[in-house]
């Protein structure tokens, strides 16, 4: 996991101003090497169809999100507490009047698919994982490529044994040397999207038992989300560095780890609430609007999670049926969750 270095990022990126994009046509640029993987992704320009709304000086541009998009069908990547099911009822609660959207813990990027923003933002301090999203909009080929002959190997082992075999040296090879290939691959294919890390750092989760989606499910699914992800940088930055940059009109959707989970799943160890909050607490002072999708209830309404809120920063909330806990079911060793189905909290810094 990528830890947030002494300097304070505050200090070196300001204000994102979206009219500074330039637009121009789209093109296919090269494939990242495994280097410029772990570095954070440079300034993607958003196509003719993302460019925001012209404007004169000292007017707010209202880029808000593309229309007319065809519908998506399924994720790029199966990925634990995933908003993939709920992401368009967030998206309804979401204002259409926004300047700049910023997602600083992008994960699988439900919401930001979902939302189809013009200008955006999307951050994580998982290197590969934000190089799997840079190569959805860059070289989508080569990405489902990749993933087709890990599966066609994983496939020719010919027994369950040989397939967990294979699933063990992609991990190894993974933690060894991080990269987009083999963990988009590792996602689609461990326990239920468990992403989960040791003591130190390497990724320990078992191969699933299900059958991971062709390598043209893939395609057709990416085919689906290229358009809606066209005005978006992605970035490998700390979430703090990411919301410091939201100003007046931003809108900004967070989903961090959640404090009543695994410690060792992934962003869990150095993640900190209060950190969050208090950036939080500063971009809505900025004028910038925040959603927090955080613990709500589990066990079917039994366990409620009490989190310390600052007063008076969140102005309403919903709470959001997300299903059943597929972390219960891993620690459960695969048992059916009928009584265990969980409920997350929607805050929102605006009322409603």
């Amino acid at each position: 996991m990528s830890q947030r270095s002494g300097s304070d990022p505050r200090a070196q990126l300001p204000l994102f101003d979206p009219t500074q994009l330039p637009v121009e046509p789209a093109r296919r640029p090269h494939l990242p090497s495994r280097a410029e993987e772990r570095e954070p992704s440079p300034a993607v320009t958003p196509t003719a169809q993302a460019k925001p709304a012209a404007t004169g000086p000292g007017e707010t541009v209202h880029a808000g999100a593309l229309q007319g998009l065809p519908p998506h069908r399924g994720g790029v990547l199966k990925w634990i507490g995933n908003k993939h099911r709920v992401a368009a009822s967030i998206v309804a609660t979401l204002p259409k009047d926004f300047s700049l959207y910023l997602e600083p813990f992008v994960g699988s990027g439900a919401v930001l698919a979902e939302l189809a923003p013009r200008v955006a933002i999307a951050s994580d301090v998982l290197a590969p994982l934000v190089a799997i999203h840079t190569q959805v909009q860059r070289d989508a080929t080569g990405l489902v490529e990749a993933y087709r002959e890990r599966v066609v190997a994983s496939e020719a082992s010919g027994s369950r044994e040989g397939k967990e075999a294979h699933f063990r040296a992609v991990r190894a090879r993974y933690n060894a040397t991080p990269n987009a290939d083999d963990l988009l691959f590792l996602a689609r294919t461990c326990y239920g999207g468990v992403i989960r890390f040791s003591a130190r750092g390497d990724m320990n989760t078992p191969c699933g038992v299900h059958k991971p989606i062709r390598a043209e499910t893939l395609a057709a699914r990416i085919a689906a989300w290229q358009p809606r992800v066209a005005g978006v940088r992605f970035e490998v930055a700390d979430f703090e560095a990411t919301l410091d940059r939201a100003g007046p009109g931003a809108l900004v959707y967070c989903d961090p780890p959640y404090s009543d989970s695994e410690g060792t799943l992934y962003g869990a160890q150095a993640f900190s609430l209060q950190r969050l909050l208090a950036a939080i607490e500063r971009a809505k002072a900025r004028g910038a609007r925040v959603a927090l999708s955080i613990d709500g209830t589990k066990r079917s309404g039994r366990k409620i999670i009490d989190l310390a809120l600052p007063e008076r920063l969140f102005e309403s909330e919903s709470l959001v049926d997300v299903g059943r806990s597929m972390l219960r079911r891993f620690q459960m060793e695969g048992q059916t969750l009928e009584d265990e189905r969980v409920a997350d909290r929607l805050l929102l810094t605006w009322p409603t």
